[in-house]
């Protein structure tokens, strides 16, 4: 009898890897994927690891295909940028044993960046998508994944969105199958893509695309639930819910595989039904496919390009209404902000005091942005920090960025820093370079990486030494220093500024989240000494309050006794005390 459970749609995705017969999986950590390859971790038959960065993911899982096991690479939309430039080749030489490589989009910007959608990029690198529905689709598409990648001799993305990550719903288990590994046998012309090659792989690819298109029609991901015939709508993964909640008499045609489409399977709903939606996230891309073979539909002149989708959306549309599940609440804005404790806070109190402006990156410490802090200028990209900040030096001279410094984490600088430091140091460049080392990929929740001494599978490694990396590049002046000594981060910082010398400072101390923290002290303030100046209000510590008198108060529960609020308190109103 066939066992059932409740499963995530990232814990179904791992599930689905382990029962194809996956032997290894390459990831970097990025909501909404990064559980992923966590619950992945769980399964011994399968090799897991954190790579430094998404391209070097994807090319670990290129280099087992060729050798013939089935691999997989995992990220988040993002992520996909910068893999794609294996991705667009990868496609070009094929696969030896399976490949599937997910990629998490985004709507309604969660943790990212930008909304942009994964579709697009599978389209121009002529690779298949499978997008599922829910966490049992999740977990039967990476298998077939596999299935089309050997058949058709390609990688194959499986595309899933937030809520379909992070959403729950019952999954069928099935048994793993142990995959024979395929024979590698050496073919510069499949596997080297020098021109004489890519010029008989382009062939070989648009082919395998038109093959692929033409048997779309007949793919039980692919399926027509006729209804109502006055109204149809053509949709994929979780808004394919959304239309089934709202409209269960329509006719839809589901689509499972949303790249290539199914022309012929289109074009027949479309002739059985009046009026067709197109209702699909992000970007119209099914919709100008559809508009581009003649047919007239209804898309995004209804339906938004922006954000998550919902029944309500959907509601709106059609009907002029609401239904209000719940009865709406007027609750206060509650923006991210730094932790209590953070390390982050106190290199931007200093930052802030100095009124000196951050080149900033991707991380917890964005959050610098946002008042009362407000020292982060620019977040673009991961790694972009350190780049634009050499950018602003040449373009606007040495002086210009006396006032300003790049800030990226530890995480961050493995993943795409360290080619941008090279470059100020080969570029002759003199500005400061601030690593936030906290110990870990905070933003995705506390995920190892090259320089914290443990593996994915949190096994014991050689930690590499940022300082040592740094002097390796060739970095004149580097600095270590403890985050919450901000006295001496004062006084290097102001010095590093003022010089002629590229600087590479890094402030060093765990994040207060890191399992294993202890906090056996906590700060509080003394009434009677508290003159309401508000100094130690300025760093933005959560766990600090004014009272109706105006005094400051300290949240017991909430403070670890990092002393931050301390320094700025000019009359010793703040003591740290013992917790009891």
């Amino acid at each position: 009898m066939a066992t059932k459970t409740i499963m995530l749609g990232n814990e179904a995705i791992a599930r689905g890897a382990y029962e194809a017969g996956v032997k290894l999986s390459s990831a970097y950590p990025g909501t909404p994927s990064t559980e992923i390859s966590e619950y992945l971790a769980a399964y011994d038959e399968v090799y897991t690891e954190w790579a430094p960065n998404e391209k070097v993911a994807a090319e670990v899982a290129i280099g087992a295909s060729i050798s013939g096991v089935r691999s997989m690479a995992c990220m988040k939309h993002v992520g996909l940028n910068v893999a794609s430039d294996p991705l667009y080749t990868f496609s070009y030489t094929g696969v030896g044993g399976g490949a599937v490589i997910v990629v998490a989009d985004d709507p309604g910007l969660a943790s990212s960046q930008n909304e942009q959608d994964t579709r697009m990029i599978a389209r121009a690198a002529h690779v298949p998508v499978l997008e599922p529905s829910d966490s049992q689709e999740a977990k039967d598409f990476v298998k077939l994944g596999y299935e089309i990648s050997e058949k058709y001799d390609t990688p194959v993305i499986l595309r899933t969105t937030t809520k379909l990550a992070h959403s729950q719903s019952a999954v069928e288990l099935g048994d793993r199958v142990e995959v024979e590994d395929k024979k590698y046998e050496r073919n510069v012309s499949k596997y080297v893509m020098m021109p004489a090659s890519a010029i008989g792989r382009h062939l070989v690819v648009e082919d395998r695309e038109n093959r692929l298109a033409e048997d779309a029609s007949a793919l039980s991901v692919n399926r027509t639930e006729m209804g109502d015939t006055k109204i149809g709508f053509i949709t994929s993964g979780i808004a394919y819910q959304y239309v089934k909640e709202v409209c269960p008499e329509a006719s839809v045609l589901k689509l499972g595989l949303v790249n290539p489409l199914p022309r012929k399977l289109i074009e027949e709903f479309i002739s059985k039904v009046e009026t067709v939606y197109v209702f699909e996230e992000l970007e119209p891309v099914i919709e100008e496919q559809v508009r581009a073979w003649g047919f007239d539909v209804k898309g995004k002149e209804l339906f938004t390009r922006q954000g998550e989708y919902s029944a309500n959306l959907l509601r709106r549309v059609l009907f002029g209404k609401d239904e209000a599940v719940f009865e709406k609440q007027d609750a206060p804005a509650r923006p991210p902000i730094l932790c209590p404790g953070c390390p982050h806070r106190s290199v931007f109190s200093v930052l802030n005091k100095l009124k000196i402006h951050a080149a900033g990156d991707i991380g917890c410490y964005t959050l610098g942005a946002v008042a009362p802090l407000g020292v982060i200028d620019t977040t673009i990209c991961m790694g972009a920090s350190i780049s634009s900040l050499h950018g602003m030096e040449k373009a606007k001279g040495k002086d210009y960025v006396k006032n300003w410094v790049a800030a990226i984490g530890d995480s961050t600088f493995l993943h795409t820093g360290i080619n941008s430091l090279i470059n100020m140091v080969y570029n002759k460049a003199t500005g400061t370079v601030i690593i936030l080392d906290n110990r870990t990929t905070g933003m995705t929740g506390h995920q190892d990486h090259a320089a914290t001494g443990k593996t994915l599978k949190g096994e014991e490694t050689y930690a590499i030494d940022l300082a040592a990396l740094c002097r390796a590049v060739g970095v004149p002046n580097v600095i270590e220093v403890n985050a919450f000594d901000v006295k001496e981060l004062e006084a290097v910082i102001k010095e590093s500024v003022s010089s002629d010398v590229l600087t590479v400072i890094i402030t060093k101390s765990p994040c207060v989240l890191l399992k294993g923290q202890k906090f056996p002290n906590r700060c509080e303030v003394d009434p009677d000494v508290c003159k309401k100046c508000g100094m130690c209000m300025k760093i933005g510590c959560p766990a600090m309050t004014r009272g109706a008198d105006g005094k400051v108060k300290i949240d017991p529960t909430m403070c670890n006794g990092c002393g931050l609020c301390k320094n700025y308190c000019k009359f010793g109103a703040i003591k740290t005390v013992a917790k009891a």
